[in-house]
């Protein structure tokens, strides 16, 4: 590792160190109290006392980072973090003797995790401290943090290298976490989002179950897979990029209510809400159609936002959004109409529609299928103006080969697609389960699309084998969990919302 200057004096702080004898990266900690629990157990102590009476003594050994040092002649105070908060330590010559003052103030900086033992007291302008007793190093810190933005220390602006620019905080999720503490509030929201979903199925009777992530054949969405060789079968295999047909072989087994929330992975372009790995939530309920899901959808989303934001109403991107039920119901071909008077039952091949839009002035691929160009219409009109949760219902049947047709019209499906702060956050059918009519939607789909089509879905004889067997009426759902999340958190990228995004290579300089 080439070190800069300050790094190499930090390491011959180490190197000093262990030549006093101490081991700067020791085996051992052993804090008795987080940074809350031990002001929170001074406060109550401190409630006690009635008059005159003295405080107990609240006696802890604290561990953390240093986050600042003050040091004052005989006296030092600092405050180091641990995932709970901050607390203040309070060291004194008394206690330290000037041989502990001066390890400290030489040989310790910002960004080292120290360990402190001593009693909890209030100093005179309020702050729960900790009078320190003794100390010890837990892990040197080498290279310095960069700050989180400048800081006025005694009135005095502190200028620090921060910490601000997007691709260095992607790059260094460890200094962004570490240094911005709203980003890990971010984070911890995240896992309350996924924490709350899991306790909403499970309460309703679902089955958590998990799928294989490398699959023989790929299928369940439009996307192209990462392809992958497994050496000892000489057999390529697919990152999955949707858990459908196995979720659905389930139903088939026997299992009435069943999802997963894993990872899925699609070869495809990057954009603020698209990272080639993402999570995704999916659910199957034996005897549910795309009404029955819709409503639960409207449940569940509003369950989430109560248990982890505490309010149905939030703020995205300076728009306020209402998660409150009902949410707004809106039929596709009606909403086209409106958006770009295009009314798609007039138009019942590829090549009418195309001449329609291209009367229009719109640009157009020739030949490409007729659902493919719904869906640039409804992603290029329709969905940046969905911003208050919206369902859109009602699909063209050759963009959704594994949804029921709607009864009397063998054109549309019955799938929805639900839309808050202007892009797609889930995506639902009442669930094709005719295996004959699933065998010949694929065979179509294998002559209407190109092989390196995203919307080609390859033949799956043994998916087809399981429908066979009898699979009940059943209604599916996805959901992008990256993007509920990011609405919940405010953030205008998917970045924002994965610990490790996936980002281009550096090019060398």
């Amino acid at each position: 590792m080439e070190l800069s200057d300050l790094e190499k004096v930090r390491l011959e702080k180490i190197n000093a160190l262990r030549g006093m004898g101490i081991e700067p990266f020791p085996t051992r900690a052993n804090p008795t109290h987080s940074a809350r629990e031990a002001i929170t157990a001074f406060e109550a102590t401190e409630a006690g006392g009635e008059g005159d009476t003295p405080v107990p003594v609240v006696a802890v050994t604290l561990a953390g980072r240093l986050r600042s040092m003050r040091v004052m002649g005989k006296i030092t105070f600092a405050h180091i973090e641990d995932g709970s908060g901050r607390v203040q330590l309070f060291m004194r010559v008394n206690e330290l003797g000037e041989d502990g003052m001066k390890l400290f103030a030489d040989y310790f900086d910002l960004g080292d995790f120290i360990e402190a033992t001593g009693e909890m007291f209030r100093t005179r302008t309020g702050e729960v401290t900790l009078r320190v007793s003794s100390f010890r190093m837990l892990a040197k810190s080498l290279s310095p943090l960069p700050a989180a933005k400048d800081e006025v220390v005694d009135g005095q602006v502190v200028r620090h290298a921060t910490l601000n620019d997007p691709e260095v905080r992607y790059r260094q999720r460890y200094a962004d976490l570490a240094v911005n503490p709203e980003v890990r509030e971010v984070f911890r929201t995240r896992a309350g989002v996924i924490r709350a979903i899991r306790d909403f199925l499970d309460e309703r009777g679902f089955l958590e179950v998990e799928t294989p992530i490398l699959q023989p054949i790929y299928g369940g969405a439009a996307a192209k897979p990462f392809v992958t060789h497994h050496n000892q079968l000489k057999q390529d295999l697919y990152l999955r990029i949707s858990f459908e047909l196995y979720l659905k072989r389930l139903l088939v087994g026997g299992y009435e209510r069943v999802y997963e929330i894993g990872r899925d992975f699609r070869n495809e372009g990057v954009s603020f809400k698209h990272n080639p790995e993402f999570t995704q939530l999916e659910f199957y309920a034996a005897y549910f159609d795309y009404q029955k899901v819709m409503a639960l959808t409207e449940e569940m989303i509003g369950y989430v936002c109560d248990r982890v934001m505490g309010t149905r109403v939030i703020e995205y991107d300076g728009k306020q959004i209402d998660f409150s039920k009902p949410w707004q119901r809106l039929d596709l071909r009606e909403a086209l109409i409106e958006a770009v008077d295009i009314d798609i039952d007039q138009y019942p091949t590829g090549e009418s529609l195309e001449a329609a839009m291209r009367s229009q002035g719109m640009q157009v691929k020739p030949g490409t299928p007729r659902g493919k160009l719904i869906d640039g219409l409804l992603g290029d009109y329709i969905e940046p103006t969905l911003i208050q949760p919206t369902f859109l219902y009602d699909y063209p049947r050759d963009i959704s080969p594994l949804a029921k047709n709607r009864p009397n019209d063998p054109g549309t499906v019955e799938r929805f697609e639900g839309f808050i702060g202007g892009m797609e956050l889930c995506n639902a059918f009442t669930e094709l389960n005719d295996p004959l009519e699933q065998e010949a939607r694929f065979s179509e789909m294998g002559r209407a699309y190109e092989a390196d089509d995203d919307e080609r879905h390859p033949m799956d004889d043994d998916y087809l084998r399981a429908m066979s067997y009898g699979m009940p009426p059943n209604g599916g759902f996805g959901m992008g969990i990256d993007r509920l999340v990011m609405l919940l958190t405010d953030r205008k990228t998917i970045r924002e919302v994965l610990l490790f995004p996936h980002l281009r290579e550096r090019e060398e300089e």
